[in-house]
């Protein structure tokens, strides 16, 4: 009889640590889905503010510092590597953009222009893509966070390595990161 206690016991305590470092292994691996669905909006955004920045140098050539900072932010956001970089990064970006378009205030032919408003909109649309997708990686990291610091998780975390992931913060300009570019027509 103490045998069948012992087995059954050990059997739940097998179950147990399989159920628990599956519930890990997901975890990871929606946050690693999570941080691809932010990459993805990125690129998209990165992808147009070229074009942006070249209609505006049409307008507006003599502007060419503000549309030098635009060109730098976006470069050093496509070269950053870890998630801290990536959002030191797009705050920069978020600040270029945000005076790109105030200079578009003083042209109103180029906020006329048809095409200048369509990648507005697209870039408006991307923004709003960006946070969505940056509250469900920060959420799926929190997720993986408790599940790494509970007890008794963190043991099989610790056993098998599991590590938690950086969260997608903001930054020091929290206040104008949060605030979206303004598109205004």
């Amino acid at each position: 009889m103490a045998l069948i206690i012992v087995l059954g016991a050990a059997a739940l305590l097998i179950i147990w640590v399989i159920f628990a470092y599956n519930r890990l292994v997901s975890l990871t691996n929606r946050s690693e889905e999570a941080w691809s669905d932010i990459d993805v909006q990125l690129k998209r955004r990165y992808d147009l503010i070229p074009n942006l920045v070249e209609m505006v140098k049409g307008y507006a050539s003599h502007e060419a510092g503000t549309l030098q900072k635009v060109t730098e932010a976006r470069t050093k956001a496509m070269g950053a590597q870890t998630v801290g970089e990536h959002a030191a990064a797009e705050n920069m970006l978020t600040g270029a953009l945000k005076s790109l378009f105030a200079v578009s205030e003083s042209y109103p032919d180029l906020k006329a222009n048809t095409n200048f408003v369509e990648l507005q909109r697209e870039l408006s649309d991307t923004e709003n893509k960006i946070q969505a997708a940056r509250r469900f990686y920060n959420t799926v990291v929190q997720d993986l966070q408790n599940a790494l610091e509970q007890f008794p998780s963190n043991i099989i975390g610790n056993i098998f390595g599991f590590k938690t992931r950086e969260f997608f913060a903001l930054g020091e300009n929290e206040q104008a990161a949060k605030d979206p570019v303004k598109v205004q027509f």
